[in-house]
């Protein structure tokens, strides 16, 4: 499995709204270069580590990356062919609540066309639209 949290207070958590845009998380932090979320979506653990793997592979080991999402709330998912009712469903995978806005990877150390090219590539593996952002954008 990929990444979830260690331990939580409750096994299973409500839908909830995603509308609205980040306030938190919206701001690059760490490094030179970043990709921002344009939609609000769920980024599941899975498309997370996929992402994550494309980024590393392209950088070819220079470089330094943040990941500045966290798959923190679990999905939930009744068995096939269940009738209705009969509660939730047990807890199937976990993914990271995203808003537009959100930032979801940072990068330094690295030429800025490297960069795009990284993030370009890994872009493809996450379910919504993203766009490239430069430390320089927002100051």
């Amino acid at each position: 499995m990929g990444m979830m949290p260690k331990r939580v207070k409750f096994r299973k958590m409500q839908r909830g709204k995603r509308r609205g845009s980040a306030s938190r998380g919206a701001v690059m932090a760490f490094g030179e270069y970043g990709l921002k979320a344009l939609e609000n979506k769920y980024f599941s653990d899975r498309q997370i580590e996929a992402s994550r793997v494309a980024l590393m592979r392209n950088l070819k080991g220079g470089g330094k990356v943040w990941i500045r999402v966290f798959p923190d709330k679990p999905i939930t998912k009744k068995p096939a062919e269940t009738r209705m009712g009969k509660g939730k469903g047990d807890p199937s995978h976990w993914v990271a609540v995203v808003k537009k806005g959100k930032i979801l990877f940072e990068m330094e150390g690295i030429p800025i066309e490297v960069a795009k090219e990284c993030f370009r590539i890994a872009a493809h593996k996450i379910p919504f639209r993203t766009k490239f952002i430069t430390r320089t954008m927002h100051v």
